[in-house]
């Protein structure tokens, strides 16, 4: 492997790492050499990804922890500081759909606190050492939805075209400081969070027919852009939101 995407020595914090695209990110990044600690609201140390990232020959450390309970997440945050990983990835995330004449508040906070405040609020804490340090890569996972408008999920799209803003503002701020902080924008990926979209007939053909490739992506379609901006191939990109959607936003 090319030294640029080397990532033998490196600690990599990834949430939303039991399935999905999470998953995906803490196997590439294992694969690049990271040792992994996962997230996941009810991760288990012999969970799949686990075992996916130890056949790498890497080390898997599980922490069961809601993102709905800001004082889990703040406490998950104070231990991780102590560990000063060199790598953070905020993928921990929800949805609520409901036309948004009828979207519960309940949802929209609830949606708003796992995909938005919680992210800030961990953030915060894991960056600490890393600001001091003057080194560590912050990646968000971003959606479409930070481009776009969606349907029936307001609270969702609110929180993810706010991630696109925030990786813009703590970029502003950290990459002078060694910092890089980045975010992907996956598109449609086969995931638990879209079967009903996938099942719906209309939807799904709706879909594929705007997709330029052709076909729903895949979590292995985020492993390259997650190996890149976890690595010295991409010390000076900061603040970018990078598509990863099959062409969707060129179309």
């Amino acid at each position: 492997m090319s030294a640029l995407f080397d990532l033998s020595g490196r600690l990599a914090v990834v949430t939303g790492a039991r399935r999905g695209i999470g998953r995906a990110m803490a196997e590439a990044l294992a694969a690049a050499g990271a040792d992994i600690i996962g997230v996941s609201a009810q991760l288990r140390p012999d969970d799949e990804v686990a075992d996916a990232v130890r056949a790498q020959g890497r080390s898997f450390e599980a922490h069961a922890v809601d993102f709905a309970d800001r004082a889990a997440v703040l406490a998950l945050g104070a231990d991780l500081a102590r560990r000063a990983p060199d790598i953070l990835v905020n993928n921990a995330g929800t949805i609520a759909r409901t036309p948004a004449a009828d979207h519960p508040l309940e949802d929209w906070d609830r949606v708003l606190e796992i995909n938005l405040s919680s992210q800030f609020a961990l953030t915060q804490l894991v960056a600490a050492p890393m600001l001091e340090r003057g080194h560590g890569k912050i990646i968000f996972t971003a959606s479409l939805l930070s481009f776009q408008g969606g349907i029936n999920v307001p609270g969702y799209t609110a929180a993810k075209s706010a991630i696109a803003g925030l990786t813009r503002a703590l970029s502003n701020e950290w990459a002078a400081r060694g910092v890089n902080v980045n975010a992907i924008a996956p598109g449609y990926i086969a995931t638990d969070n879209n079967t009903a979209l996938r099942e719906d007939p209309d939807r799904s053909q709706a879909i594929l027919e705007r997709i330029p490739a052709g076909r729903w992506g895949q979590g292995a379609d985020i492993a390259g852009s997650t190996v890149f901006l976890s690595s010295a191939a991409s010390d000076y990109v900061s603040g970018a939101v990078l598509p990863v959607d099959g062409g969707w936003l060129g179309r």
